[in-house]
């Protein structure tokens, strides 16, 4: 009697078990055992931001008037303070937020390594970069040209052929020239500002970079003259996320947007950038207000 009675609760047991078993399709589920915490969901870009209380961005420090350090020592310019804007829109206080000093070509590295959140570094948008990393609508536009010492004797591009350009590692000028122009012989240093005072003293006659460094500081150089043409077409500047980060792009989108309803970008022109270009430069040429790129 009791044999028959524990095959009884055998088969009970069995059959409770396909029971189980057929009302999840087979497969055991993950819900967590009563008494046991389940497993923290991952918490997104934006909320790893709000939770370390700052927003951590890489920009320039010696690119005047986008990226530099003022008399008093503070990290200003058109870029920086666009950052600021992003800390205080997001965080709800422009001071949350952590300069990086970055060059040309520690750029891209400082994002895949996570050592920043954003790139806010004047990053001129090419399909070489967009591979690496992911670009958000852009804020500027410019040109890549060339600055030659006003004694070179060079007047055009053609000319530059068996002479030394100087170029910033990393910048569009030295992807261009390096791929383009294996009949010149680049001169290439890792910071802006290295590259200008090489050129003022002589080590080559012209200079690459982006259009809007050039006239800046040619305004400020008496014997020095940027070639009118243009080494490449003019494109966008944007800032950058890493590869992936789709919330943060899309943050730094709809903010941009919205800025551009109240012409912060012109603003920060004003503040930064007229002066430098001069009252001839129409900033419709140079800034993406809403980042809308046509």
């Amino acid at each position: 009697m009791i044999k028959k009675r524990n095959i009884s609760i055998l088969i009970l047991s069995l059959l409770a078990g396909l029971l189980a078993a057929c009302g999840t399709g087979g497969k055991a589920t993950n819900d967590p055992k009563p008494g046991v915490a389940s497993e923290p969901k991952q918490a997104g870009a934006l909320q790893k931001i709000k939770d370390r209380g700052k927003l951590i961005v890489g920009v320039f420090s010696d690119k005047p008037p986008f990226g530099f350090t003022d008399e008093k020592g503070k990290l200003v310019g058109f870029d920086n303070d666009l950052a600021r804007r992003f800390a205080k829109d997001l965080l709800g206080d422009e001071s949350k937020i952590e300069f990086v000093v970055v060059e040309p070509a520690s750029r891209i590295p400082f994002l895949q390594s996570d050592k920043v959140d954003l790139i806010v570094a004047n990053m001129t948008v090419t399909e070489e970069r967009k591979q690496a990393v992911d670009f958000t609508n852009p804020n500027l536009k410019a040109a890549t040209q060339v600055i030659v010492r006003d004694d070179s004797g060079i007047k055009s591009l053609a000319d530059l052929k068996g002479k030394k350009v100087i170029a910033t590692k990393g910048t569009t000028a030295d992807i261009f020239l390096t791929k383009n122009r294996p009949d010149v012989e680049l001169i290439k240093f890792e910071k802006n500002t290295e590259s200008l005072q090489a050129l003022k003293d002589g080590r080559s006659p012209a200079y690459a970079q982006d259009s809007l460094i050039l006239l800046s500081w040619v305004r400020k150089n008496a014997g020095f003259t940027v070639l009118p043409e243009k080494l490449e077409k003019e494109a966008p500047i944007a800032p950058a996320v890493k590869k992936g980060n789709n919330e943060l792009r899309e943050w730094v989108n709809q903010e941009l947007e919205a800025l551009g309803k109240e012409k912060f970008l012109l603003q920060l022109y004003d503040k930064y950038v007229r002066a430098e270009l001069g009252p001839d430069v129409d900033p419709n040429e140079i800034i993406v207000e809403g980042g809308k790129w046509q």
